[in-house]
């Protein structure tokens, strides 16, 4: 599954069913001396959507980007704990953390579509960086289906030869995630995906999210909960304490459970509007 840096030292397992799921253990997350996260535990099950909702700073979107192991690309940063996804730690020494990001793929809350590239080019990045060939009716069929998802297809399909970044800001967040859909990953990060969208678009790629997790596991952030409660199975909730202090997870929970029946009371708080 994952590339090694010592490959004899390896358990994982070759072919994976899609839509892994993820047990995080006793995760801590640090910028420099700064501790963001604190012991962080949870599971993520296989095809489901679980949204992180929470407080700004509280290090909601510090755990997705550390869930592939985005966060140590950051100067300064590193996590200590475990996240195991098929019975493998991913933080493993024998593990590559760029092959770990092939697996599980990441939307930003900016849209980042790569500049020297056209729009067909950016769908297709992925299979290109991972050298997988496909022919050219398969690519055609790839960028099609990306495109149509992200409800873009549209819009572009008379320019794919066109740069991405001619594209409006929407119109490149959607060309992202069609970006990451495109290589089926097996889990699919979106921070904040539909902050840059309109109405429109915010729907169509909720219907996306809602037909992706039949193959694949969705962990997203959102400040949106009216959001979460439209597309998510599971709803973690994270808080800090004050500025300065770590963010933690408080609270998780089936979606209509959590938002009907929280069992914190700062959870009720927050979900009732009264901080945040």
């Amino acid at each position: 599954m994952f590339g090694l840096k010592r490959a004899a030292t390896s358990t994982l397992p070759q072919a994976p069913a899609q839509g892994s799921g993820l047990e995080i253990k006793g995760l801590n997350c640090y910028y420099g001396n700064f501790h963001a996260v604190d012991d962080v535990n949870m599971v993520i099950k296989p095809r489901t959507v679980t949204a992180f909702i929470g407080p700004s700073g509280c290090g909601k979107s510090t755990v997705l980007r550390t869930i592939n192991r985005m966060h140590e690309t950051v100067p300064g940063a590193r996590s200590t704990g475990e996240i195991v996804m098929d019975g493998v730690n991913l933080f493993g020494p024998s593990v590559d953390p760029v092959d770990v990001r092939r697996h599980i793929g990441m939307v930003f809350q900016r849209p980042n579509p790569f500049p020297t590239m056209s729009i067909r080019e950016n769908v297709l990045s992925g299979l290109t960086l991972n050298k997988k060939k496909v022919s050219k009716q398969e690519a055609d069929d790839i960028v099609e289906w990306a495109l149509k998802g992200a409800n873009l297809w549209d819009g572009v399909s008379n320019k794919l030869d066109k740069p991405g970044t001619d594209l409006s800001g929407g119109q490149q967040q959607r060309l992202c995630i069609a970006r990451a859909i495109a290589v089926h990953p097996q889990i699919l990060l979106m921070d904040e995906p539909c902050s840059a969208l309109d109405p429109i678009s915010t729907l169509a790629i909720e219907k996306l999210i809602e037909e992706l997790k039949h193959d694949y596991t969705i962990v997203i952030v959102t400040h949106n909960m009216q959001q979460a409660q439209r597309v998510s199975d599971y709803t973690a909730f994270f808080n800090t304490e004050g500025v300065g202090k770590p963010g933690h997870l408080v609270e998780m929970a089936p979606t209509a459970e959590l938002f009907g029946n929280p069992q914190r009371p700062e959870t009720q708080k927050y979900i009732s509007g009264q901080f945040g």
